[in-house]
């Protein structure tokens, strides 16, 4: 009698992913992991014993691949700069887990990995040890709510995305001048929230930056 397959952590964790790709981790369960593996849900709770568990891994994977080659170059805004948008890269190949990241605390090899960079860099920057973890908070509060923004309008099917653009343009265009002035004053500039979302990053990443130095001793 030929045994169940025993499928290893990787390849549950990929096909994972796959279902996350047209699916959103609300309507995700281990149950459907189960089943696309040709399997019964407890055989993976040997390896995740919660949903909230899988999760966390498949974020963290994210990191560890943003963190694969990474090199310390220039001084510590470069640094940061260059993390975020390696992290920003890695999750907007998989847009779906983009939002899990600020979801879920994750406490494996991937996320040390960016805690540790993340916190050498504000130390090389000068700032006194006592301000570093609250620094350390709000930018990487910043970087993943950022990414999780991007992620969400990276995962809109493109009729979703056609539906939400005209939805736009009838509130934005339509609006009641004498009840929405401005408004009405700003409306063929005003951009979608999908709209220049890379300028946007930069902006704020830089902002928060520039705040920091600007609280150096």
């Amino acid at each position: 009698m030929t045994g169940r397959r025993r499928w290893s952590t990787e390849e549950i964790l990929d096909t994972a992913a796959e279902l996350l790709s047209t699916s959103d981790p609300e309507s995700f369960s281990v149950r459907k992991l189960a089943a696309a593996l040709g399997t019964d849900s407890s055989s993976l709770y040997r390896h995740f014993r919660t949903k909230t568990e899988l999760l966390r891994a498949l974020a963290d994977r994210i990191l560890l691949s943003a963190m694969d080659g990474y090199r310390r170059e220039g001084d510590w805004k470069q640094r940061l700069t260059a993390l975020a948008l390696r992290l920003r890269e890695a999750f907007g190949r998989q847009p779906q887990i983009a939002a899990i990241w600020g979801r879920y605390a994750s406490s494996g090899t991937g996320s040390r990995l960016v805690m540790e960079e993340v916190l050498q860099a504000l130390r090389a920057a000068g700032l006194p040890d006592e301000q570093i973890p609250a620094r350390y908070h709000r930018l990487v509060i910043l970087i993943a709510a950022l990414i999780a923004a991007e992620g969400g309008i990276g995962a809109i099917t493109p009729e979703e995305h056609e539906q939400g653009m005209e939805l736009f343009r009838v509130a934005v265009l339509g609006a009641d001048p004498e009840r929405f002035p401005a408004l009405a004053h700003f409306a063929r500039d005003v951009r979608p929230l999908g709209a220049e979302r890379g300028a946007a990053f930069d902006d704020l990443l830089a902002a928060q930056l520039a705040d920091i130095e600007a609280a150096l001793p």
